[in-house]
């Protein structure tokens, strides 16, 4: 009998739930909030503009909608070269509208907010088969990635059965590219090619964590060979691994609120957009690797061991009756 800490195999019903609560929770609020894509996907229209001074908000994005005939979004930004103020309006594809009325409409705004300088900077017209093609290179490139790290897995751990522990590994890491999409989704945050970048940064992120355990279970399983059991063996191995998963993630996450601290300080939602949902998957990681990845391994195996089990008796079946019939 080996000696841990905490008993992660026997609570993973209680993981598994809390997993299956976060798809449920993610399905809902994607029914009822909806996806909010960003203009580069569903196509549209960005302005950018710089001002001196004060300006208030409300009340620009109020006078532009009244020139527009509809809703638009604000983002605003500070330039950290020069130190001008930004702001960004973005009209979706059905409020677009051609240069000469942005150019008619900056001077309306002019005249409206004679105090804060406003500068048209930029206006350019977005097509969103463009952009809904590059979301799908994206997921097949997603997609493509994690075969082949189902294949990397199977190869690498071969002793520990390679193939079930390759596509356990990647449950984990949809898991957490779902959390990641939720954030998006319960936040209000655009999804754009953050939101792809946020993807890969947390596949690899959280497929290391999950190698190093699986790393540890199989040199554990040729330490201890046939002295231990199934159970104990991963129980053991998730124990040692961790405070070193617990130290990198704390120590990276650390980091990441640093960074949108700073960057809500100086009002970069860009950079907040990016780094917020990094932190939820990094957290996801840190929660995939140790409580689901090697416990949805377990699971596979005691299955894979019930049905040989299964099959045996089968087989024993037929023998035995034929026996009696002899006697």
């Amino acid at each position: 009998m080996c000696k841990y800490h905490f008993n992660f195999v026997n609570s993973r019903k209680i993981f598994f739930t809390i997993s299956l609560c976060i798809v449920a929770l993610t399905i809902i609020c994607v029914a009822v909030f909806g996806v909010n894509l960003d203009i580069q996907f569903k196509g549209g229209t960005l302005i950018k503009y710089s001002y001196t001074n004060e300006l208030d908000k409300a009340a620009f994005q109020k006078a532009f909608e009244t020139a527009v005939g509809g809703p638009v979004s604000l983002q605003e930004s500070v330039d950290s070269k020069t130190g001008v103020k930004n702001l960004q309006v973005s009209l979706s594809e059905a409020r677009g509208i051609p240069t000469d009325k942005i150019v008619e409409i900056s001077k309306q705004l002019n005249d409206q907010f004679p105090d804060t300088e406003i500068s048209l900077l930029e206006a350019n017209s977005v097509d969103p088969t463009i952009g809904g093609e590059f979301l799908a290179k994206c997921l097949v490139a997603v997609a493509f990635a994690s075969l082949l790290m189902i294949i990397y897995v199977a190869i690498r751990f071969k002793v520990i059965g390679g193939w079930s522990a390759g596509v356990t590994a990647v449950i984990a890491l949809i898991h957490d590219v779902i959390v990641v999409f939720a954030t998006f989704v319960i936040f209000r945050i655009p999804i754009n090619d953050n939101f792809i970048a946020v993807v890969l940064v947390i596949l690899g992120y959280s497929l290391n964590d999950t190698i190093v355990i699986y790393d540890r279970i199989r040199e554990n399983k040729r330490i201890l060979s046939n002295k231990t059991t199934l159970h104990d063996l991963v129980n053991l191995s998730l124990n040692q691994s961790f405070t070193r998963t617990l130290a990198t993630s704390v120590t990276t996450i650390t980091a990441m609120v640093c960074v949108v601290v700073v960057a809500l300080i100086y009002k970069v939602n860009s950079i907040v957009f990016f780094a917020f949902p990094l932190i939820m998957g990094l957290i996801s990681g840190f929660y995939s690797s140790l409580c689901l990845s090697s416990t949805l391994w377990v699971t596979w195996q005691d299955h894979k061991a019930d049905s040989k089990a299964a099959e045996k008796a089968v087989q024993k079946a037929p023998q035995k009756g034929s026996q009696k019939g002899k006697k």
